[in-house]
């Protein structure tokens, strides 16, 4: 079955920064194109990191204050977040600024991947890497979420021509589909339950997809497997000559 690609759903005109972009540069570029954050690129358009809003807000939150005491800071700074924060607050240019190594996705990924990328990470954007893995493209949690916005219609025409009849070669008289913002109802019958539990599995991975409800039945339950029929009992004086 095919599955969008993140190339399908990236913005391919990418704001990004060098290493020696300065702060102030940063910050404009963010503001002026009305994001959030932006890849930081070497010469060959390699990303190297991702530097973000909370990354420039750390060089205002984390300079030194009046009211903490000198040793207090001096312990913070030991740890390494601490070290970290630190380093950021004292931050003049994007590299500096940074958080790496960036967390990427190649363009060729799916989209139900590069949503479990951002959600494991927990990060907002994923730079898109090219097949020589150069800075091609960036997707959004917003760009993913766009999936569900697909008219039902071309959610339908998916479940029938992928799942169906590309997949199970099942006459697409023989099922029912139905599909209201985005939720998909099947009702009929399929010859045997593995055939049913695979169009179910399938139509919840066809993207765009909120849910499934199944009104399927099936003639033939194919689950229950004949276990093979276990060896009789031997012991040791078996095929000893016997008396008669």
């Amino acid at each position: 079955m095919k599955h969008d690609k993140v190339a399908s759903v990236m913005t391919t005109e990418v704001v990004s920064a060098t290493y020696g972009t300065p702060f102030k540069e940063v910050a404009r570029l963010l503001a002026e194109h009305g994001v959030s954050g932006l890849p930081v690129v070497d010469e060959d358009r390699r990303v190297i990191g991702v530097v973000s809003e909370t990354d420039l807000l750390a060089r205002q939150a984390d300079g030194p204050r009046q009211d903490e005491p000198p040793r207090r800071l001096r312990l913070a700074a030991l740890t390494r977040d601490g070290r970290r924060r630190a380093a950021k607050a004292r931050a003049r240019t994007a590299g500096q600024l940074m958080s790496a190594p960036p967390v990427t996705v190649p363009a060729d990924a799916t989209i139900a991947e590069a949503a479990r990328s951002m959600v494991r990470h927990r990060v907002e954007r994923l730079p898109v890497l090219d097949a020589e893995n150069r800075l091609t493209g960036i997707v959004t949690r917003r760009d993913l979420l766009a999936v569900f916005l697909r008219p039902d219609d071309e959610i339908r025409r998916r479940v029938v021509g992928d799942v169906l009849v590309g997949a199970l070669s099942l006459a697409p008289r023989g099922i029912g589909v139905s599909v209201t913002e985005g939720v998909v109802t099947l009702f009929g019958e399929v010859e045997r339950r593995s055939e049913r539990e695979i169009v179910l599995s399938m139509t919840q991975q066809i993207d765009g997809v909120v849910a499934v409800v199944d009104r399927l039945t099936h003639r033939l339950d194919d689950s229950r497997r004949i276990r093979p029929a276990e060896p009789a009992v031997r012991g040791v004086a078996d095929g000893w000559p016997r008396r008669l």
